[in-house]
């Protein structure tokens, strides 16, 4: 019996990066998808709604041996990311036609997922469904980093690439102060302004001479969790931190983590989160591209700072 098959335009690496990526360092590619899946399996068979732009994508694209939590893309095949979509298809028992999802997809339309086991059922239909590429999943981390921060009584301040981004942070999200990064000619000083007493906690996600000038303007016992280094993804030479010694001298305890391994909490704070934003403590900001062809825009407008929020493709 001949199965049902559909158009499935496809985002595929074209070749190997080195320093800054490009767009035509992927490609948009016709393909076709069964709607169907293999007899006997556990597969579903999805129509990708919303896709994820973030900064990590980078780090796949190089073709490199080094160790890392994820594997390298592979020359000539589909990109995958994060993404929420509506099953069309099911050989699984706890998944049927028409339920949402949110998981690692294909950057395609349609996408056969064998492997459900980091895939959720979307809980809250009600919020908008390309939160789940974002506040009700991960990414869009600076933003709500602060926020979070905020609500559990700390004092925030947060650094951006522009003026309008740094303005954001300030009247949207209620950040207590913020500055335009490149526009400071001297980061330890920037921080001594911001901080006169120090810092207690610094949520990492840029590396390189930001940190170095963090870690001399730590207080004693200060934390850093380090969620990304996106300062150093599109360098042939990461550069060196010079001033580690500071982690010894005032006890701070440097952890870096990664999402997947707290899946385990995920439904308590996908609640939480919900709960948020439905009683206004949450400002949430997207940057919405259109149609899965702006797949490679998009991303690659990301290293350049041009999207204002969390940037994520709609599909159709």
């Amino acid at each position: 019996e001949a199965m049902a098959e559909v158009s499935n335009k496809r985002v595929i690496l074209k070749r190997y990066v080195t320093g800054f990526p490009a767009e035509d360092d992927m490609e948009l590619v016709p393909a076709t998808a069964r709607l169907a899946v293999p007899p006997g399996s556990n597969a579903v068979v999805v129509k990708n709604l919303y896709l994820s732009c973030d900064p990590y994508l980078r780090s796949r694209m190089s073709g490199n041996d080094e160790p890392s939590h994820v594997p390298d893309f592979v020359q000539g095949e589909v990109l995958t990311t994060l993404g929420v979509s509506k099953v069309v298809e099911s050989g699984h028992q706890d998944y049927k036609p028409g339920d949402l999802v949110w998981g690692m997809t294909g950057c395609e339309e349609y996408t056969l997922i064998t492997d459900l086991q980091s895939h959720f059922k979307i809980n809250h239909p009600e919020l908008p469904l390309s939160y789940y590429t974002g506040v009700l999943a991960s990414g869009a981390v600076g933003q709500l980093v602060g926020q979070l921060a905020k609500i559990s009584g700390c004092y925030v301040v947060g650094s951006a690439g522009s003026d309008e981004k740094v303005n954001l942070l300030k009247t949207k999200f209620g950040f207590d102060d913020a500055f335009n990064y490149k526009k400071e000619q001297d980061l330890d000083a920037t921080l001594k302004r911001c901080f006169p007493e120090g810092i207690d906690i610094y949520f990492e996600n840029v590396g390189g001479a930001m940190l170095d000038a963090v870690l001399l303007n730590m207080r004693l016992h200060g934390r850093v969790s380090v969620c990304g280094l996106i300062s150093q993804y599109n360098l042939e030479q990461s550069e060196g931190v010079r001033n580690l010694f500071c982690i010894i001298t005032k006890r701070i305890r440097m952890e870096g983590f990664i999402v997947t391994d707290h899946y385990g909490s995920y439904r308590k704070f996908e609640e939480e989160m919900a709960g948020y934003l439905k009683e206004g403590k949450i400002t949430y900001v997207e940057d919405v591209a259109e149609g899965i062809e702006s797949f490679p825009t998009a991303l690659i407008g990301l290293f350049y700072g041009r999207n204002i929020g969390k940037q994520l493709v709609v599909v159709a």
